[in-house]
């Protein structure tokens, strides 16, 4: 089943409840692939057991690039996008990052959304979806791990990608070959299910200090 982004936060998963996985649309552009791409892997997310899936796509979140120094309160319209962002984050126990390669590195729009945040993303798992050209957005993928682990979030080893990616789907948004992707989706499923499920269960014992 599929959550719908919402301001009210839901009541933390209990430690035995399904998984909560956040997928994040990274692109911002206009005639992007993404909702194309997010789309195909949250069927195939919510298909897996045991996992309840939200789609924040950061075009809703605009977030202003100039931050306020320590100590200083955002501009209001930056505070209330912030604090509605951080409520989805915070209620996630994993995350999976469907994003292009912009000059071979991470889209600005999804750096900036990762660097508002930091106890959001701790001692949880994330994992990547890329689409692009030849490289199928690996390179950006590489860069995401190590930002990523500055905030203590654990990368699973196995991804998604599409080369070529806008010659990989149909009209309808489905992918011209899905044996060639619907496999690699389950492997990382099955990953982030795990990490997400001991990660939780490590939180609530005790909690994790960055």
């Amino acid at each position: 089943m599929t959550e719908p982004a919402t301001a009210d936060p839901a009541p933390p998963a209990s430690d035995t409840g399904p998984i909560r996985l956040t997928v994040i649309i990274a692109s911002v552009r206009e005639g992007r692939l993404g909702p194309v791409v997010a789309t195909w892997f949250t069927e195939r997310a919510t298909a897996h057991d045991d996992v309840v899936v939200r789609v924040v796509d950061l075009r809703a979140y605009p977030l202003p690039l100039v931050m306020p120094e320590p100590g200083h309160a955002p501009p209001p319209d930056a505070a209330r996008v912030r604090r509605l962002l951080a409520g989805q984050l915070a209620e996630a126990d994993a995350f999976v990052v469907v994003t292009p390669e912009y000059n071979h590195t991470v889209p600005a729009a999804l750096k900036n959304a990762i660097d508002w945040f930091h106890e959001e993303w701790a001692a949880k798992p994330v994992g990547f979806v890329s689409y692009g050209g030849l490289s199928g957005g690996l390179r950006a993928v590489e860069h995401l791990r190590q930002i990523f682990a500055e905030l203590h979030t654990v990368s699973v080893r196995d991804s998604v990608s599409f080369h070529n990616a806008w010659d990989r789907f149909d009209e309808r948004g489905r992918p011209l070959n899905p044996q060639d992707c619907e496999g690699a989706a389950k492997v990382l499923l099955d990953q982030l299910t795990w990490w997400g499920r001991v990660l939780r269960r490590a939180r609530s014992e005790r909690p994790y200090g960055t």
